[in-house]
């Protein structure tokens, strides 16, 4: 196998499947290769028979349809790991559950049609926590299998760490994205809230679902995401961001380990020229979480009514919770929790003005992965900024002592997914020294 085509950025290794440099068989045979000796321990992706010769023939008939290297499509041949509760044509959708797979049937993502579109090629479900909620799979941590690989994206993380794929889609509802990137040491980036379309993917909560990308690096999530968004611009900036430090009781969920890394990090990023200010917001941290669960038990029993009622004894006992918590709430107390979202929005916005803050920061998760595979982590620390929509992205920031990452949450501006990216780049590369 060789290590070259598997450890490519995505940028390298579009210009060079595009250009013909490197041919589809000869990627598509190294991977498999890698496949074969990584997945049976992370079990990253749905069983799928005869796998790559389905990618292989789906290659051949792209390269068929492009012969002039100059007319092919922006991710030519990318293999893309979609997460199992998108609809894909020929693939069931399961959503990490037992129930009849006719039942959860639905017409393609919109999201994985435009991939499609643009050249990609699917490779395969990737696994997913029951119905996007707490319930784990069997995927493990790449760094430890003794480790979760966080939730609930679990099998896209775990999948692009592996080098099992380049890219892979995920959903974050609390911190599906963020948390699981930081656990397996990758780049994973939440758009604002609906700037990337949902439809076609089995929903949790559709006010707090966000559509999400993995990848190993900034640059390569922001080629996928000038795909997906067609009112997508090119961001220029020559000065460095300020970033704030979201003090006050938000920060105290974090745990000591967590906390002291992510001090240590910003020292780093001080001593590389970076202004960071400390800025005391989300006081009422407590009543935005008890708001996010309430959006979020409330939605998932409206969406899972009809199922629940002819499936439930197929739920498991924490998806069960959810939904039957969410049966009680009524409909005045979710409208009156909805319109949190824009004013706490609003309010994370205003004190970026007042303070001079471009982007804020914060630890990825309150520490690194925890042990054991029956739990995937708290998302405690995703919670606020999923809950306002604003665009995060996770960047690797180094290793515990037990060789377990961290990672460093970056949150932009309302619909700044542009240029928090094109910040993101230069820190990425600043965090990776």
């Amino acid at each position: 196998m060789s290590r070259d085509t598997i450890s490519m950025t995505l940028i390298q290794l579009v210009r060079e499947l595009r250009s013909g440099v490197l041919s589809p068989e000869t990627y598509f045979g190294n991977l498999e290769a890698n496949f074969q000796a990584r997945e049976p321990a992370i079990l990253a992706f749905l069983p799928e028979e005869n796998r790559f010769d389905r990618l292989c023939s789906e290659a051949k008939k792209l390269v068929s349809n492009y012969p002039d290297p100059l007319s092919r499509p922006p991710l030519f041949c990318v293999p893309i790991g979609i997460k199992d509760i998108f609809h894909v044509d020929q693939f069931d959708t399961k959503a990490g559950s037992n129930l009849p797979v006719d039942v959860l049937k639905g017409r393609e993502a919109r999201s994985v049609r435009i991939l499609k579109d643009a050249g990609a090629l699917i490779m395969g479900k990737t696994v997913t926590t029951e119905f996007a909620y707490f319930a784990p799979g069997p995927t493990r941590n790449p760094h430890s299998e003794e480790h979760t690989p966080g939730g609930s994206s679990s099998g896209s993380a775990a999948a692009v760490a592996t080098g099992l794929c380049p890219v892979a889609t995920g959903t974050q509802t609390i911190g599906s994205i963020i948390r699981p990137a930081a656990f397996c040491g990758i780049v994973g980036f939440k758009p604002s809230y609906d700037r990337v379309s949902r439809s076609g993917i089995v929903p949790l909560s559709p006010s707090l679902d966000h559509f999400g990308l993995f990848t190993a690096d900034v640059s390569g999530v922001d080629l996928v995401a000038s795909v997906l968004c067609p009112d997508w611009q090119i961001a220029v900036t020559d000065r460095l961001p300020v970033l704030g430090i979201p003090e006050g009781p938000y920060l105290g969920n974090t745990s000591d380990e967590g906390l002291r890394h992510f001090r240590e990090t910003c020292r780093h990023l001080e001593n590389e020229g970076y202004i960071i200010r400390s800025v005391e917001v989300l006081a009422d941290f407590e009543e935005i979480a008890e708001r996010h669960r309430r959006i979020l038990a409330a939605e998932a029993a409206q969406v899972h009514a009809d199922w629940y009622a002819e499936f439930g004894h197929l739920y498991d006992e924490r998806t069960k919770e959810l939904i039957e918590e969410g049966f009680d709430i009524t409909v005045g107390e979710l409208a009156e929790a909805l319109t949190g979202r824009q004013r706490l929005r609003r309010e994370l916005i205003a004190r970026m003005d007042r303070s001079g803050v471009d982007l804020w920061i914060a630890p990825a998760a309150a520490g690194p992965a925890d042990r054991g595979l029956h739990a995937t982590g708290d998302p405690i620390m995703n919670l606020p900024w999923t809950h306002g929509g604003l665009p995060v992205v996770n960047l690797p920031t180094g290793f515990n002592p037990d060789g377990l990452p961290f990672g460093l949450q970056v949150i932009g501006r309302w619909y700044g997914d542009e240029i928090l990216l094109e910040w993101a780049v230069n820190l990425e590369c600043i965090l990776s020294q």
